[in-house]
């Protein structure tokens, strides 16, 4: 996201979700984080935001896995370790600082599928 404001808001919220996890109270602060991406006209981003807070809403808590570079064989993939609800929303949210790239829009996308599906 461009805007100054945005940016700062990510941040503490990063900040947030580092010193106290994830609960309902982020709900606040990531709606207003919508709202600039509306201003911005990114829906993949006003999507994901929407998603997001509705997830942890209900879940109180983020159960997203961190999206992969490529396909993992499900063996394999027992050998990974399982990233955390807060590392993923740590993640997703440094994706939003620079959504002119397009891998990050890659995987904002694909966060939306995976909320969408969960």
């Amino acid at each position: 996201m461009e805007n100054i404001n945005a940016k700062k808001l990510i941040k503490e919220i990063q900040s947030e979700v580092i010193s106290k996890g994830i609960d309902k109270s982020l709900v606040a602060d990531l709606k207003k984080l919508r709202e600039f991406a509306l201003l911005e006209e990114k829906p993949a981003v006003v999507k994901a935001l929407r998603l997001v807070y509705e997830h942890i809403e209900k879940n109180n808590d983020f159960l997203i896995e961190i999206p992969n570079d490529e396909p993992i064989e499900e063996a394999e993939e027992q050998l990974h370790e399982k990233t955390t609800g807060a590392e993923s929303l740590n993640y997703f949210l440094s994706l939003l600082l620079d959504v002119d790239n397009k891998h990050n829009i890659t995987d904002i996308k694909e966060y939306n599928q995976k909320l969408t599906d969960f």
